[in-house]
């Protein structure tokens, strides 16, 4: 997995609740193991009409929202099955980070998993965020994952909370198996002692 870096870049308000996976990624998509190639499907019936034009009115198609790397969500974002193929989809269209008042709990952790960090915003604050990333043409977000820090270009500020070892992990670039990598030496040794067991 790779590290995570600070990220700057406009972000896209996802105008919806109780986003579930299957919206996220359509079940007819999930014919693939490999966790590349699902981007282009991420919110399938929302971008493209029945006629597979693009619909104009979906946010994702809007030019101003083009190449952002965070993604604006209302409550209970991720909910429905525990697909993994959904935080997937997201990375590989170039999301990096979603925030939110709250996630579907597999699918929070299935963000960290796969390099994606979810951030818990309150109400307030995230009704802020979606009405300046919606009026603003020159709004900057900033996400400093190292100081739990959101700004943008004027003067939004915002310390969110994280559990440090997902953090670190996030900093780190370690995924599941990098971790149990990081104990190779004990597994061996483990084996060995197991073999001279038996």
């Amino acid at each position: 997995m790779e590290k995570f870096k600070n990220i700057a870049s406009v972000p896209t308000p996802l105008d919806y609740s109780n986003v579930d996976t299957d919206q996220i990624i359509p079940k007819q998509f999930l014919k693939k193991i490999e966790k590349t190639g699902f981007g282009e499907f991420l919110f399938f019936d929302w971008r493209l009409k029945d006629d597979g034009t693009k619909n104009p009115d979906f946010v994702l198609n809007q030019e101003k929202f083009a190449g952002s790397e965070i993604l604006l969500a209302r409550d209970n974002f991720g909910c429905g099955s525990s697909r993994e193929h959904a935080p997937w989809a997201l990375k590989d269209y170039g999301f990096k980070i979603i925030i939110s008042t709250s996630f579907a709990d597999i699918f929070y952790n299935n963000c960290f998993k796969n390099g994606i960090l979810p951030i818990i915003l309150d109400g307030e604050n995230l009704e802020h965020l979606f009405v300046i990333a919606i009026e603003r043409d020159d709004l900057e977000l900033r996400v400093d994952l190292k100081e739990n820090l959101i700004t943008d270009n004027k003067d939004f500020y915002y310390k969110f909370k994280i559990d440090q070892f997902r953090k670190k992990c996030l900093l780190e670039g370690l995924d599941d198996i990098d971790l149990t990598l990081a104990h190779s030496d004990k597994l061996e040794d483990f084996e060995k002692k197991l073999g001279s067991i038996k």
